[in-house]
């Protein structure tokens, strides 16, 4: 190629200049596009002519009436600049012509060279002015644009390039900080595309991204819907706005077949769409009616998946696109990954944050239910211990009251078999329901619903009658019972619950005399720790093992089932007894030795007194019993039988009256000196009876005691408008105390003569 032409024009030019040169080149065949072939680098397909006689670029025009060939060749020193030369010799074309044909198989170019040889003719003398007066303008400008820096011209092409080299990193680090700083990345594509083309001084700027449903290499015939333009910078009005546009994407796709290669990094440069693209008319067509005549394609590749496309649009001339041109737009691409990544990250993180979210919720709610579940079983629970309560303590409190009656009633001599057998009943009654309260007791407690009746009381008396209790059962196992109290009679006086503190000391002594041999001892001691009391009961019984310590107050627990049959019990005594020391706010602590003995040791703090209560234990005052004076209002049958006979027994004259409509009528005859009534009536409630009493002056002032069939809280008590209360199922013993005490007199001995 070097001796192509005889006499060609050489010179040193820029690469800008050059493609200058080309683009004239290019023009002066315009006017006749159907016998004129315009041939460039781009349509070769074996490029190797070009790469062993250092060829970078040329431009080749045939054309009936003017043909010329340009040629840029590298400079081994300097990539900025090309040696040039340019021939309108039509024999230099053809032996450049020949030596494509040589090289290059392809049958598209082959028709291509055939027809540039064919129509080789001399040049027209006025076209070949024509295109040396626009060559001296071009390269006339060139020099005078040249000629404002001060350097000497071997130095212009090296001060250019560096001044675009700034330009471009300045930009690049405009935008990875635009990347770092946010996480918005329709914002940082938007940026990118504005502050892009005006460096490039594109005629438009946009980046085209794919559908993320479809797969990257599906054929275009499965894949109709590509994707679509998503961000666009424009450098005016005049350029036509492709935003959002989705037209043209199959033939796109069918020419081209470029997912592929652009998934693999192709950079697609094309300096005009006229030349590049003669036989793709369906491609060619949608590029003239979008304004494209040069384009340049960098891919946005992202985790080996192509997301989208940075295009460059050239809309009114050829563009020849510069290699630092393209690598800028591809460093430019490669920041749009980054940014397209860390934002996909961040949905990452978002959706499984969201997920994590909803999974608490979903568990929370779960958990929620599940104690919803848990309540509305424990609250059935509640429900049924409540009703058992009743069935079962109701028939167990007439057993043990009339057996007890029966006992003490001087109706007759009873021979010794009978009153074995009576106290048989009684007794086995008496545990029953003792067990059957153990049970209750704890389901209230644990349910939250045991209520603490707050009053003052002595602690030297309350432990000296719970000893006394357990007195006879302490005889019966042939154990000595010890009372050792360390309180002063200022400090004797302590602010609690009497009935449960006295329950825990039951408990703890009953234990103590059931696990103690015959002819053991069991202390108990009293103290006060600063206001705290201290209760400790000791036993010389068979003591507790080491490992068996931990289950001491668990429910149900019997340390060894080997005691079945020697110890009854149902193993509740102490895990109660623990849950009442809880409730009162205190603690207890057992100290054990295997054979020797334990010891057990209860903290209970003062609490609040409440101002209405008073001392259950105080001595009252005696007052005369006058018979007859008694009335009863129940219309159950058996409880009533119950209640007439302990009254019977302990002196009183009894009214039991059945139909509760007419008690207010009799209980006005009569002159009662107190009145019982249930609250549960059929006919009528116990409440409308009270308030009927307290209206009516005349028996305003009998002392009224009310039978209801579950506890109710102390503050809801003065609501009933009586003077006292019992739960049923009754206690012989405590109705006939309650009774004397609400009566002001001294407790009679049931079977006592009047």
């Amino acid at each position: 190629m070097a001796n192509s032409s005889a006499h060609p024009l050489t010179r040193t030019l820029t690469r800008t200049t050059f493609q200058q040169l080309r683009n004239l080149l290019q023009e002066m065949g315009q006017p006749q596009p159907e016998t004129g072939v315009f041939l460039t680098e781009e349509w070769l397909i074996n490029p190797t002519i070009l790469t062993s006689d250092q060829v970078a670029e040329f431009a080749l025009l045939a054309s009936p009436n003017f043909s010329a060939l340009l040629v840029g060749r590298f400079r081994a020193a300097d990539l900025t600049t090309y040696d040039v030369a340019l021939t309108f010799e039509s024999g230099a074309i053809a032996a450049f012509l020949d030596r494509l044909d040589q090289t290059d198989p392809d049958p598209l170019v082959q028709q291509k060279l055939e027809q540039a040889r064919t129509i080789l003719q001399p040049n027209d003398p006025g076209l070949q002015s024509e295109f040396t007066l626009h060559l001296v303008e071009v390269l006339t400008g060139a020099a005078a644009e040249g000629s404002t820096t001060i350097y000497p011209p071997v130095c212009r092409p090296v001060e250019e390039a560096l001044r675009q080299q700034v330009e471009q990193e300045r930009l690049l680090n405009q935008v990875s900080a635009q990347i770092r700083q946010s996480l918005e990345l329709p914002i940082i594509l938007e940026t990118a595309v504005q502050q892009v083309r005006p460096f490039l001084k594109l005629d438009r700027l946009l980046i085209y991204q794919f559908d993320n449903s479809t797969n990257p290499v599906q054929p275009a015939s499965q894949s109709p819907n590509c994707g679509r333009i998503t961000h666009e910078s424009r450098s005016g009005d005049e350029i036509l706005s492709v935003l959002h546009w989705t037209e043209g994407d199959l033939c796109f796709i069918q020419v081209s077949d470029s997912r592929e290669k652009y998934r693999r990094g192709l950079t697609q440069a094309v300096s005009d769409i006229e030349t590049s693209y003669p036989k793709s008319h369906c491609l060619l067509s949608m590029l003239r009616q979008i304004q494209v005549r040069a384009k340049l394609i960098v891919p946005i590749v992202v985790q080996d998946e192509l997301w989208g496309l940075l295009i460059a649009h050239q809309c009114f001339h050829p563009r020849y696109w510069l290699d630092n041109e393209q690598e800028f737009l591809q460093h430019i691409a490669r920041q749009l990954e980054i940014a397209i990544y860390q934002a996909k990250l961040y949905n990452q993180i978002q959706q499984e944050k969201g997920h994590l979210e909803q999974r608490v919720v979903r568990r929370t709610q779960e958990l929620y239910d599940a104690m919803e579940t848990a309540e509305a079983a424990n609250r059935a629970k509640s429900d049924f211990l409540a009703a058992m309560s009743h069935e079962l303590k109701t028939p167990l409190t007439c057993i043990i009251g009339m057996s007890e009656t029966l006992l003490r009633w001087p109706l007759g001599d009873l021979n010794d078999r009978q009153r074995r057998y009576l106290q048989i009943i009684h007794n086995s009654g008496s545990h029953l329901m003792a067990l059957i309260s153990d049970i209750l007791d704890l389901s209230q407690v644990e349910a939250g619903k045991a209520v603490l009746r707050i009053t003052e009381f002595s602690l030297s008396r309350l432990a000296q009658q719970s000893l006394q209790t357990l007195q006879e059962e302490a005889q019966r196992h042939e154990v000595e019972l010890v009372l050792e109290v360390s309180i002063i009679p200022q400090q004797d006086t302590f602010t609690g619950d009497r009935r449960r503190i006295k329950q825990i000391l039951l408990n703890l002594l009953s234990n103590a005399i059931k696990f103690t041999p015959a002819g053991g001892k069991v202390i108990l001691r009293s103290w006060l720790e600063g206001k705290t009391a201290v209760f400790q009961v000791e036993d010389t019984g068979i003591g507790i093992a080491d490992h068996q310590k931990p289950l001491l107050f668990n429910k149900f627990q019997q340390l060894d089932t080997s005691y079945d049959r020697e110890y009854e019990g149902t193993g509740l005594g102490l895990a109660l007894t623990k849950q009442l020391a809880e409730l009162h706010g205190g603690r207890i602590e057992v100290e054990s030795n295997l054979g020797i003995g334990s010891m057990f040791t209860v903290w209970l703090p003062p609490r609040t007194a409440e101002p209405s209560e008073t001392e259950p234990d105080k001595v009252l005052p005696e007052a005369k019993i006058d018979k007859g004076q008694i009335i009863l209002i129940e219309e159950q049958e058996e409880d009533a039988m119950l209640l007439c006979d302990l009254l019977t027994a302990a002196n009183y004259q009894v009214v039991w009256i059945v139909e509760g409509t007419t008690a207010i009528r009799q209980i006005k005859m009569l002159q009662p000196l107190a009145v019982i009534t249930a609250m549960q009536l059929p006919s009528i409630t116990g409440s409308d009876i009270i308030r009927s009493l307290r209206e009516t002056p005349l028996v305003r002032h009998v002392k009224i005691m009310a039978l209801i069939d579950k506890p109710i809280p102390p503050e809801h008590l003065s609501e009933l408008g009586a003077d006292d209360y019992l739960t049923k199922p009754i206690q012989p013993e405590q109705f006939i105390n309650r009774l004397a005490a609400l009566l002001g007199t001294p407790t009679p001995a049931i079977g006592s003569n009047p």
